[in-house]
C-alpha cells in the first residue's frame, strides 16, 4: 500500500533541483533506503535518461514504493529490492551514482562506513555519492530542530542520532571520496552533500 512522508514531499523538489547539477546523463542510479518512494518517483520522472533502482530493507517501505511505481508506470523506475546497505547485495553491480537520503541519522554509525565502502566499490571514477539528511558541523552540539531530532532518536536508541558532516567527510576521504559540494535544504539543518570518487591518474 502507498505510504506518504510529509518531509519527503516538502524536500523532494529541492533535492531534484540540486541533483540536476550532479547526476550523469545516463546510467543506473542506486538508492539505499528509499522509504515511501515518493521522492524517487519525482526523480525518475525528472531524469528519464537514468534508470532508478530503489531499495529498502523494510517490506512495508518496498510495498509502498511498488504501489507508487505501479500507479506512475515510469519505464525507468525498477522494482524495489530488499537491500540493506550494510550487506553486500547492492555492491555486486556498478552504479553511475548512489543516493542515500534521510538514512544515516536513523541508522547505527556502522551504516555510514558501510555506505562509503560500498560506494567506493560500485562507482566509476568521478562517480557521485549523494547523501541527504540532518547534519551538525565541525563537531558542534545539535541546536534547534537538530537538537530536538537528536534527542528523539537517542531516546529510541542511543546508537542513533544526528551525524557530524566533518566526521563523515574525513571517513569518505580515507576511501578516496572527496566532498564536492554542500547544499543547504529547506528543512533547518538539512544538507545535501555530494562526494566524488577520485579519478586515478593516468
Amino acid at each position: 500500500m502507498k505510504r506518504t512522508a510529509p518531509a519527503a514531499l516538502r524536500n523532494r523538489e529541492a533535492i531534484a533541483h540540486a541533483l540536476a547539477r550532479v547526476l550523469p546523463g545516463a546510467g543506473r542510479v542506486v538508492e539505499l533506503g528509499s522509504g515511501t518512494g515518493e521522492h524517487l518517483l519525482l526523480l525518475a520522472a525528472r531524469f528519464p535518461g537514468l534508470t532508478w533502482q530503489p531499495s529498502d530493507p523494510d517490506p512495508e517501505a518496498r510495498a509502498s514504493i511498488a504501489a507508487w511505481a505501479a500507479e506512475a508506470r515510469l519505464p525507468n523506475l525498477l522494482p524495489p529490492l530488499d537491500w540493506d546497505l550494510r550487506l553486500d547485495g547492492w555492491r555486486v553491480q556498478p552504479a553511475a551514482a548512489v543516493l542515500c537520503l534521510n538514512v544515516l541519522h536513523a541508522a547505527p554509525p556502522a551504516c555510514a562506513d558501510a555506505l562509503l565502502d560500498g560506494a567506493r566499490r560500485v562507482l566509476p571514477p568521478g562517480g557521485a555519492l549523494v547523501v541527504y539528511g540532518p547534519f551538525t558541523r565541525f563537531g558542534a552540539a545539535p541546536a534547534g530542530r537538530l537538537a530536538r531530532l537528536d534527542g528523539k532518536l537517542r531516546a529510541y536508541d542511543p546508537a542513533l542520532g544526528v551525524r557530524d558532516l566533518e566526521a563523515l567527510t574525513a571517513a569518505a576521504a580515507r576511501r578516496g571520496l572527496s566532498r564536492e559540494d554542500v547544499v543547504p535544504m529547506p528543512e533547518e539543518g538539512d544538507l545535501l552533500v555530494v562526494f566524488r570518487l577520485a579519478v586515478e591518474p593516468g
